[in-house]
């Protein structure tokens, strides 16, 4: 990750203060393996930003590094120049996240060679781009030291808020075969999406089909494919024919990914694809999200889209799953299920098995690849995204909780989740018309996605 670099400046606060904080600020960039761009001590007076020419040198740095610089880090070793942080940020236009950072005073050394008046400072910084229209994101305490844990802390997260608004503003998603008829509950807007540079490519089921059905199991590829599914889960009682027929797709699959330049999928998972073609697409689609291109179960592109923004945010696959059953009794406890097509992440106990639901209407034969596996417990950060067509926005939730071991007998892909007022939580989806599909992620990054996706992507957030 490149972040850009501005120092404040002003001049009636000691030189010295900038001159160490840009030595301070690279240690911990290197520290943290972050890229910084930011001035030389030559370009400037000490590498700071406090005139308009000094925020233009600064601001033709940052466009000379467009396509690198995902975020922009505003360093206050003093009170700094409010309109040289401002005016460079402006003239860069790079249109990123910026992280507004103050440093702490010393009790002890408030004379005038070392007192830095950065928590005042910090304030007009904001004020002036609040005044501008640029957006901002704060650190948790207003003054911390770039040595402090607590900011560490907070670049990492920035760090994490600006992979998640630059991965959302270029994703291209792969809508694969129609949305299944009796699932109104999926319906987007391709229109809102590519209005927040989200695209969506559509292919017909029956090209995806015909492609698989012309490979066989002696080509190289396939046994390729074969070998790698076989290292990925235990293919259980698959029969051999079943297993092939799922390489096949797996192929085809990664080539449409690879000649369209896909990050995700969301498939018609049911019914076309078991009675047309005799097997499930559970397998490849765990396999994509296990590395880290995530694939959505019947064509639900927004879900794949939570998935994609989720997997930024944390660095970990991310699971598509039902809001499915109560727990018992527990009013904050649920059982999340899908048929199986969760990242093996979730299922330390994975198997290649059939879907036992869908097998009552095209038959158990033509459902083989479909996972089984139960999560044990693990950190959850769960939401959903959604275009709400008749508002013309894209809206949110977003919150955390736990996957427990608490004991569930079934079959498919499965957890038990416990979140704090979940009764609370079902009333909020139910009265905005959300879908019963909701994203897991083993996390906890729902303050980033907040971040994220408010603040920066201004879509209509509810965290809860």
């Amino acid at each position: 990750m490149t972040l850009g670099v501005i120092i404040g400046n002003r001049d009636f606060f000691p030189d010295s203060l900038v001159e160490k904080a840009r030595t301070e600020i690279i240690e911990v960039f290197n520290s943290l393996k972050i890229k910084p761009i930011l001035l030389d001590t030559t370009d400037t007076k000490l590498g700071g930003v406090e005139t308009f020419r000094e925020a233009q040198k600064c601001a033709d740095l940052f466009k000379a590094h467009r396509d690198e610089i995902a975020g922009i880090l505003v360093l206050l070793p003093n009170f700094g120049d409010e309109k040289g942080v401002a005016d460079t940020l402006k003239l860069a236009n790079l249109n990123v996240p910026v992280l507004i950072q103050a440093y702490p005073d010393d009790l002890s050394k408030m004379n005038v060679v070392n007192r830095r008046d950065s928590w005042c400072g910090k304030i007009s910084v904001c004020n002036n781009l609040y005044q501008y229209g640029i957006k901002y994101t704060l650190t948790s305490q207003h003054v911390s030291a770039p040595a402090d844990p607590n900011f560490q802390r907070d670049l990492l997260d920035f760090v994490s808020v600006c992979r998640v608004v630059k991965g959302l503003k270029s994703v291209r998603i792969g809508a694969i075969g129609a949305r299944p008829g009796a699932f109104n509950t999926v319906r987007y807007s391709e229109k809102i999406l590519q209005r927040n540079g989200i695209t969506v490519t559509t292919f017909d089921l029956s090209e995806i089909l015909g492609r698989a059905n012309k490979l066989t199991g002696n080509d190289d590829k396939v046994k390729q494919h074969l070998e790698s599914i076989n290292a990925y889960a235990s293919k259980g009682r698959t029969p051999n024919e079943a297993m092939i027929q799922i390489a096949k797709l797996d192929v085809v699959l990664k080539e449409i990914m690879e000649e369209n330049v896909l990050d995700a999928t969301a498939i018609q998972c049911w019914t076309s694809l078991q009675q047309n073609y005799g097997c499930n697409v559970c397998t490849s689609m765990s396999i994509m999200s296990e590395n880290m291109l995530p694939s959505a179960c019947e064509v639900d592109v927004t879900g794949t889209l939570s998935m994609y923004a989720m997997q930024l945010a944390s660095g970990s696959p991310s699971a598509l799953v039902d809001w499915n059953n109560n727990y018992a009794n527990d009013e904050d406890k649920c059982v999340l299920f899908h048929c199986g097509n969760w990242a093996k992440s979730f299922l330390p106990d994975i198997q290649i098995s059939n879907a036992p639901i869908l097998g009552t209407s095209v038959g158990v034969e033509n459902t083989y690849g479909a996972l089984d596996g139960r999560t044990p417990a693990m950190p959850l950060t769960y939401g959903r995204i959604s275009t709400d067509d008749p508002k013309g926005i894209i809206k949110a939730y977003i919150g955390e909780g736990e996957l427990t071991n608490d004991p569930l007998e079934t079959f498919g892909n499965r957890a038990v989740a416990q979140i704090p007022d979940l009764q609370g939580l079902m009333k909020y989806i139910c009265r905005n018309g959300f879908e019963h599909h909701v994203v897991m992620n083993a996390s906890k990054t729902a303050s980033i996605l907040e971040e994220a996706l408010g603040n920066y992507m201004d879509w209509e957030i509810y965290k809860h």
